[in-house]
């Protein structure tokens, strides 16, 4: 058995002062002799004993306040009795245990391979060598000495100093009897000695209630899920040929409880499902839940990259909300954000007293717009963390999918920068080859791993295969948002109607590429926050025309190729802009006021319902073939008309829109012969409108017309979108 060198006085001062590198090279049962030697520091104790098969009293060591030392015959489990300050405590000692991870989790976290990197770093609860308690591990790799604290030891760094584990950078240890909810943060000693402002773990499972940050240790075994039927079929309800209607939510301010609190899960899970599945979307897309400093940033600065907000409750709960949406066959997608970072002093940023998960050179590590930190996806230590805790969301909380943000300030190198202000690739050009490395990889760890789920990119350039697949050269998303097209035509609908023929092809221009990418049609929280109104006010005209606009507006989309996603409160029309730190103003349903917001409400339940129920509107969203123009060149009418085409069999659907507020009678080319029933009219009088159209449907006459063999008079009632199905199939 090797002895080791006699405890050296510096030493132990070193392991008082907390600068020592490697405690467990000290503390606890070490070889002297011909026996063990027992080293403690226990600040505050003015006696202790090792409490073994027999009692043993500890030697103070002079000159180093709190630390002890005893000798005993053999290696033995024992615990430790101090006194000190007219009180006595009995404690296990974490300098007694083993490590904890193996040599394979050491392999993996090297070679920035390790998928599940929430199994190995965080906090844990488990038993280890017999004892119950919390296993903590954390990667600083420059740093010289790395601790945890929390109540449980005073915060006090020099208590649970960690051991560090080889060439990976990562620190452990376990500290038997710590519970769940015990509330910890890291201290860390930089390489040049200074001890830094207390971390948050990168890889906590829990976090306290803003505005304090500490980590808080959660239990996530043994979930409670009653799922399996969803995530066995969820496939077929998120691929491309499927109808996808999403519902976008900040849940803080979608509604609130009795003196204006937030909701919790459990009250979401009660409330919110049962108001989707009402309105008849298929998905709900989270705004970032992961856990975030500032109620103002809506998630997107997130500093608790594996904790779901406190704000509404634990995990357990939020499990219990996914749970009970996939019971009721609604898909729930998560808004993602490895673009960027805060620079909150508990954060990620210098985590270590360098620039650990961030650049540098801030041309590189700085974004300008955010005044936030930029990940370097070029370190395969900080790719796998954000890899992992992608995965982290969709395996341990059955999320269906990931919205990713700001796909493109990741792409490019020089995204909202001037020249002189960026780093060209090794190629001399713009792109950002680790960040594409990373979109990928996380997209093929996605699929492969969970099947079923859906990734989509909020990605506003045109860089190529957004949505194609990896082996085929793209990024490997399953959808992208057109945001071309939103920017088009919400820019044509906002124009008085007089206008609107001199930008007719704003309303056209999309599907010049509406095949190039898997799209969804997104009118997201960007549409109406800082100053650019609710999708309401952008209406032109009267209070009247302004509903009138807003119908034929969402007729068109949800006519057009493309999934759909409608932002909080665009459902029923909100008059003002979406403020995050109250409710929605769900008061103007009410009331003989309220009428024309319900009108709104109902049309977006039956657009859903008709879209869901007639696969002509959702199952080409993506292929040529689901579409073809019957009139698009009218630009003194200010009309459009186009048939909609589903599979073999399938009846078609031609929609027609009138963006003035003039009723037009015109001869309509129909592409099949025979009855085509009216089965959504915008300007119905359940919607708030005038009941105009066409007494339930058309039938064709042997007239050509735009090209079509047959023909009908229609009748588009002003600023209105109707939909006609072929009645014969």
């Amino acid at each position: 058995m090797p002895k080791d060198a006699p405890l050296a006085i510096h030493t132990a001062r070193a392991i008082a002062q907390g600068t020592h590198g490697d405690p467990f090279s000290v503390l606890g049962l070490h070889p002297c002799g011909t026996g063990w030697q027992l080293r403690a520091f226990v600040p505050g104790a003015e006696t202790l004993s090792v409490l073994a098969d027999t009692e043993t009293k500890a030697t103070p060591l002079a000159g180093v306040p709190g630390f002890f030392t005893a000798d005993l015959p053999e290696k033995t489990a024992y615990k430790l009795h101090a006194t000190g300050s007219g009180a006595e405590w009995t404690f296990d000692d974490p300098f007694r245990f083993g490590p904890v991870l193996g040599e394979m989790d050491e392999y993996l976290l090297g070679e920035g391979t390790h998928k599940r990197l929430w199994n190995v770093l965080g906090a844990h609860m488990i038993t280890h060598e017999g004892a119950k308690g919390v296993h903590f591990a954390v990667w600083a790799p420059n740093a010289q000495r790395v601790s945890v604290v929390g109540d449980f030891n005073v915060w006090d760094g020099r208590r649970a100093p960690m051991r560090r584990r080889g060439p990976t950078g990562v620190w452990e240890i376990f500290i038997p009897d710590l519970t769940e909810n015990t509330t910890y943060k890291y201290e860390l000693r930089s390489t040049e000695g200074a001890v830094m402002p207390l971390k948050s773990d990168p890889v906590g499972f829990g976090s306290e209630h803003p505005p304090a940050n500490a980590s808080v240790v959660r239990d996530l075994r043994n979930p409670n899920w009653t799922d399996a039927k969803w995530m066995k079929t969820r496939a077929t309800a998120q691929n491309v040929d499927a109808p996808i209607s999403v519902y976008e939510v900040h849940l803080a301010s979608w509604r609130r409880a009795p003196g204006d609190r937030m909701l919790s899960y459990v009250e979401l899970a009660d409330q919110l499902i049962t108001y989707v599945t009402d309105m008849g979307f298929t998905h709900i897309e989270l705004m970032p839940i992961s856990e975030y400093p500032f109620d103002g940033s809506w998630g997107y600065q997130p500093v608790g990259l594996f904790a779901p907000t406190i704000r509404h409750g634990t995990p357990p709960e939020f499990r219990a909300f996914m749970d009970a949406a996939h019971n009721a066959g609604i898909g729930v997608l998560l808004d993602w954000v490895p673009g960027h970072f805060p620079s909150d002093a508990h954060g990620l940023g210098q985590f270590d007293g360098t620039p650990l998960y961030e650049h540098a050179d801030p041309r590189e590590g700085f974004h300008q717009d955010w005044n936030t930190l930029i990940f370097n996806y070029g370190r395969v230590e900080v790719a796998n963390y954000l890899i992992s805790n992608a995965l982290y969301w969709l395996e341990e909380y059955h999320l269906d999918g990931l919205r990713v943000d700001a796909v493109a300030s990741m792409l490019y190198r020089d995204y909202s920068r001037d020249a002189g202000q960026w780093i060209p690739n090794r190629d001399g050009g713009r792109e950002n080859y680790e960040a594409i490395a990373l979109l990928q990889n996380m997209n093929i760890t996605a699929y492969a791993e969970m099947p079923g789920v859906m990734t989509v990119a909020e990605e506003s350039t045109a860089f190529p295969g957004v949505s194609r697949p990896v082996d085929h050269g793209g990024l490997g998303f399953g959808f992208k948002w057109n945001m071309g097209w939103m920017n088009d035509t919400l820019s044509y609908m906002q124009r008085d109607p007089i206008y609107r023929k001199h930008h007719h092809h704003q309303m056209t221009f999309g599907l010049h590429y509406a095949w190039s990418e898997n799209f969804i049609l997104p009118i997201s929280h960007d549409e109406v926050v800082h100053g650019k109104g609710s999708m309401l006010a952008k209406m032109p005209g009267g209070r009247d025309d302004q509903f009138a606009n807003l119908r034929a507006y969402y007729g068109f989309m949800w006519g057009h190729p493309g999934k759909k996603l409608l932002f909080m409160g665009c459902e029923f029309a909100q008059s003002g802009e979406w403020a995050h730190a109250r409710s929605l103003d769900w008061h103007e349903l009410d009331g003989d006021h309220g009428a024309p917001h319900r009108g709104i409400q109902a049309l977006v339940r039956d657009l859903n319902a008709l879209y869901r129920n007639t696969p002509a509107l959702y199952l080409n969203d993506t292929r040529p073939q689901g579409f073809d123009w019957i009139s698009g060149d009218d630009a003194d009418g200010s009309t459009y008309a186009f048939v909609r085409n589903g599979g073999a069999g399938d009846a078609p659907v031609v929609v027609a829109c009138n963006f003035t507020p003039i009723e037009r009678h015109i001869r309509l080319g129909l592409p099949n012969a025979g009855r085509w029933d009216e089965v959504l009219n915008t300007d119905a009088t359940l919607y708030g409108g005038s009941n105009r159209g066409n007494m339930g449907g058309v039938k064709t006459e042997p007239t050509a017309s735009h090209g079509q063999p047959q023909s009908a008079m229609i009748t588009l009632p002003p600023l209105s979108t109707v939909f006609f199905k072929h009645a014969d199939r």
